[in-house]
């Protein structure tokens, strides 16, 4: 039977997800993680695509994309292709190592957005890698500790320019009275000639929808993500 095509234009968001040959592990340890996320934040800053959430399970992973002028196909092309190779040298295999493609669910924005990034992150609880949402937030595989600012946002290329964003750093800063009450200056000026990597400018995108300053939106978005354990949201 034919592939159907893919709806693949700019600027959709789009679920996808991927899973080992016959659900085989496709993450065996943290060194496989690293190596996938430190490929993955290349292809997002080369192509312009704005990742919102993620999440690593050792034989899948769930990816919430917003492509830029790069095709989701390429992009996940690139991510997958390379990730195959670089594991199966690593751990001396050879064969298949995805099953099938990768699935991709276009996304309404307005309602489901927050839901998906929800939904995404409370993976690791689902499957029980975590035991709590305590433990999630220092959990380094979700993008969730990230938006959380208890772990470094690891979509963010390693370069000088970039190391000294912290989790206390970003567009909320520079702009608000609250942090400059007392002619005290803010903590962690922005340099306005210094390009904010897109991966930080995504986790800012999604905390604006909770509030204008990152304490009371991480709050809000914490209380939301707790939210969605009480619901009971089974993962599929």
């Amino acid at each position: 039977m034919p592939r159907q095509p893919r709806l693949d234009a700019p600027g959709l968001l789009q679920h996808v997800m991927a899973r080992g040959i016959e659900r085989r592990e496709i993450f065996k340890d943290d060194k496989d993680r690293k190596s996938f996320l430190e490929r993955f934040a290349i292809i997002l800053e080369e192509t312009q695509t704005q990742c919102y959430a993620w999440a690593l399970i050792p034989n899948h992973f769930h990816l919430l994309l917003r492509t830029g002028a790069t095709p989701l196909s390429k992009v996940m092309r690139r991510l997958m292709t390379g990730y195959a190779v670089t594991f199966n040298i690593r751990h001396r295999r050879s064969g298949h190592f995805f099953q099938n493609r990768y699935k991709s669910v276009v996304c309404e924005e307005d309602p489901y957005l927050l839901e998906l990034i929800r939904y995404i992150h409370l993976n690791p609880l689902r499957v029980k890698l975590v035991q709590d949402l305590k433990e999630l937030d220092n959990y380094p595989w979700t993008g969730h500790s990230a938006i959380m600012g208890k772990r470094k946002n690891l979509l963010i290329v390693d370069t000088p320019a970039n190391e000294s964003l912290s989790a206390e750093g970003g567009l909320f800063y520079p702009f608000l009275p609250e942090r400059v009450k007392g002619n005290k200056k803010p903590r962690h000026p922005c340099n306005p000639c210094q390009k904010m990597p897109l991966a930080e400018k995504t986790i800012e995108d999604v905390l604006l929808h909770f509030g204008k300053t990152k304490k009371v939106a991480r709050r809000r978005y914490r209380q939301f993500v707790k939210n969605g354990i009480e619901q009971g949201k089974r993962l599929e």
